[in-house]
């Protein structure tokens, strides 16, 4: 059986197995070209992914990405308070089958050396198995294989397709309802005012999320130190997300402005060059603001995805914000909205640019929180005029100093 996932989803491909009580494996392939509609948005775009799926009459033994990888057991072992010197890979096996999934083989070398229990290693297949149902039930794009073969072994436990995918399918129906504030359980946690979270949450909560939310630590790893799935831990921290107390970051911030590719956050020595962020998905704009404003000596950065904006902007602390309000995915308003929700972003200039003229949109753009409001199409000395007014306004203190400011 084999065949394009446009034509069948996932869905459809495990309950066929699970009703011809098939044994074998099952080859998923996905290609992270852009537009693909998989949960793991913010994974990398350029690159092919592949999971593995092994059964038994028709139930799941184990699955997992085939990336030859044994780095997400050891985050389950920490649960477990075990910690796995080196990067070692499982030793060499007879076992085709398990020479095919390492990180089985290497959670069967842990039980044999009674580094982990049955139950522990039971638990630990739970998750791995969810994880992966998760990544794959999400999936709109890509090719799979089924191939008839010979149970991977030894098992240690086999699950039932029907009520397990009836709960992970849920849950990527749910995860959709985070959007746009959280999208990928690739994404990164970071602390943004932990000040107002210290009088919202218990101190020993705070001192786990300081811990934890570095901007390195993914959802999913969080989970997996946790012994959670990865959705309730983005529900539990979805209303500070909301409230800016909590930025979520890419978990790869190597993609750039599409039009200045060396940009980087403002250092204390380079605090006299103004950094302005223009966020417009018309890539036309970006050009005309970046041609205005590099002549006059100011540190232009452009953004034609307003996602990747919102992530970006807090590494990259402007002075001064340019933002369009029709933009798809997340509109301007709401935009402005997220970042005046948090203090790094409270007293920062942000400038509506748009070509309607009403009334109506310029009172709600000053209800969200904007600073003023450019109708397009512009002449460069309005917009110069304008950019001075607020940054001679915002008497150059840098957003770093701003929020220290605030917090004190």
């Amino acid at each position: 059986m084999q065949g394009n996932l446009s034509e069948i989803d996932i869905r459809s491909i495990l309950q066929l197995i699970e009703l011809g009580q098939r044994t074998g494996l099952l080859f998923v392939e996905t290609y992270g070209l852009p537009g693909n509609d998989s949960v793991p948005r913010y994974t990398k775009e350029s690159s092919n992914r592949t999971w593995f799926v092994f059964f038994i009459n028709g139930q799941i033994v184990y699955s997992q990405e085939a990336n030859n990888s044994v780095f997400r057991l050891r985050d389950y072992l920490r649960y477990y308070r075990i910690n796995l010197q080196g990067h070692e890979t499982p030793a060499t096996t007879d076992s085709d089958k398990l020479s095919s999934a390492p990180e089985y083989g290497y959670l069967w070398r842990l039980l044999e050396q009674d580094i982990i229990n049955a139950a522990q290693a039971r638990s630990i297949i739970h998750g791995l198995v969810h994880e992966t149902l998760f990544d794959l039930l999400s999936l709109r794009e890509g090719n799979f294989i089924f191939e008839l073969d010979k149970p991977l072994t030894p098992q240690l436990t086999t699950l039932e397709i029907a009520p397990l995918v009836s709960k992970v399918f849920k849950q990527v129906q749910e995860w959709k309802l985070l959007y746009p504030y959280i999208q990928s359980p690739d994404q990164c946690p970071i602390l943004t005012d932990i000040d107002r979270l210290r009088s919202s949450l218990a101190s020993s909560t705070v001192e786990k999320l300081q811990h934890w939310a570095d901007g390195k630590t993914s959802l999913r790893q969080l989970a997996r130190f946790l012994n959670r799935d990865v959705l309730t831990l983005a529900k539990a921290i979805y209303p500070y997300v909301q409230q800016g107390l909590i930025h979520i970051a890419s978990a790869e911030n190597k993609s750039e402005s599409t039009h200045n590719h060396s940009i980087t956050p403002n250092s204390d020595n380079d605090r006299s060059i103004k950094a302005i962020v223009c966020i417009d998905d018309a890539t036309a704009i970006c050009e005309t603001v970046q041609s205005i404003l590099q002549p006059q000596g100011y540190n232009a950065i452009a953004f034609t995805n307003p996602l990747e904006a919102l992530n970006r902007v807090f590494q990259l602390q402007p002075h001064l914000i340019l933002c369009d309000i029709m933009m798809p995915d997340l509109d301007g308003y709401q935009l402005c909205a997220m970042l005046r929700h948090s203090s790094a972003f409270r007293l920062v200039p942000i400038i509506m640019l748009s070509a309607k003229t009403s009334y109506i949109d310029r009172a709600k753009a000053n209800m969200v929180g904007a600073t003023d409001y450019l109708t397009k199409p512009f002449e460069s000395t309005e917009l110069l005029l304008l950019i001075r007014k607020y940054l001679n306004n915002y008497e150059g203190r840098s957003p770093i100093s701003r929020m220290r400011y605030l917090l004190i």
